[in-house]
């Protein structure tokens, strides 16, 4: 068994296609199935279920991925260690980030990270907050970027915070409300509303707030994405409270949309946060260029300055 057989399970069980592994892996279909049959004889167990339609692994083969996915990555892990000893920074970087984000210009960051480390494959991977930070936590991202409502942070991961804000309200251009110079929760609770999916941070942002106004209100659509919650927004269906660096550009180029202060409105933190358990190179040459220094951990306060500092690129 070798790391090579490895990596043809994956892919195989990953795309369900033979055909389709051997491209990822870079080689003839007839290398990766005598070289997977090979592996099942050696161990004696039969890895994939195969049909003329359809391949996926069996009990035995779901099993095999699990630590097979494990010896991978920490083989990945030995080579970018060694490299970072030489001076050489190597490896994966897998970054969430939501989709939100406004403290923080993303492919900016990553064109400075590029320029500094050209040898570290980068993984984006767009979620809520709640499901990065949970892939921060169990190791499947190194970092991401989040957006949480301002009284909580995130549990069992090392966070700093980027930046605050606060939310207003958006409402099509025609609606009674455009045009006011601000409004409270209780003047737009009547409303029906746009928001998040229940459950999400996104959503605990705004039904945090009017629950501690005393008020309900009526959600009547809910959406997992931002810019689907706009585009209701501007056809008429309602009003919604969106974090106003998001979308402040957003409003400026559609002419459907107006958003109009909030007095007592939500408000929310965008931080970035980090697994507690020894970070990669590829995380620590991240860390580094956005400022954060991991020796700092437990003082994010008197981090957040040189954060944002870093992140927007500013000297």
């Amino acid at each position: 068994m070798d790391l090579q057989q490895m990596r043809y399970v994956v892919a195989l069980a990953e795309t369900g296609n033979f055909t389709r592994a051997a491209e990822r892996c870079s080689v003839g279909q007839s290398t990766l199935s005598h070289r997977i049959a090979g592996l099942e004889r050696e161990l004696g167990v039969r890895l994939f279920a195969r049909t003329s339609r359809r391949t996926e692994p069996t009990s035995a083969g779901a099993a095999f991925l699990v630590r097979a996915r494990e010896c991978l990555a920490a083989a990945e892990r030995a080579a970018a260690d060694a490299a970072a000893a030489a001076g050489v920074v190597r490896g994966r970087l897998a970054v969430g980030v939501i989709v939100t984000t406004a403290a923080v210009d993303v492919p900016e960051l990553l064109q400075r990270y590029r320029a500094r480390h050209p040898d570290v494959r980068v993984l984006l991977r767009a979620g809520g907050s709640d499901e990065l930070a949970a892939a921060v936590r169990s190791g499947d991202l190194d970092i991401a970027f989040l957006g949480l409502p301002d009284d909580e942070r995130p549990s069992g991961v090392e966070t700093v915070v980027l930046d605050h804000d606060h939310h207003v309200l958006v409402v099509p251009a025609a609606h009674r409300l455009a045009g006011a110079r601000r409004v409270t929760l209780r003047d737009v609770a009547g409303e029906t509303f746009v928001d998040f999916t229940r459950g999400t941070p996104g959503r605990a942002q705004s039904d945090k707030a009017f629950a501690a106004a005393g008020l309900v209100r009526d959600v009547a659509y809910e959406a997992g994405v931002a810019e689907l919650i706009t585009r209701l927004v501007a056809r008429g269906l309602g009003v919604a409270l969106l974090p106003s660096a998001f979308v402040r550009p957003v409003a400026a180029g559609d002419p459907a949309l107006a958003l109009v202060p909030v007095a007592d409105g939500p408000r929310r933190i965008e931080c970035l946060v980090w697994s507690r358990f020894n970070p990669s190179p590829a995380t620590r040459a991240m860390l580094q260029v956005l400022g954060v220094r991991t020796a700092d951990v437990g003082t994010a306060t008197a981090r957040t300055a040189t954060a944002r500092t870093a992140a927007s690129g500013s000297p």
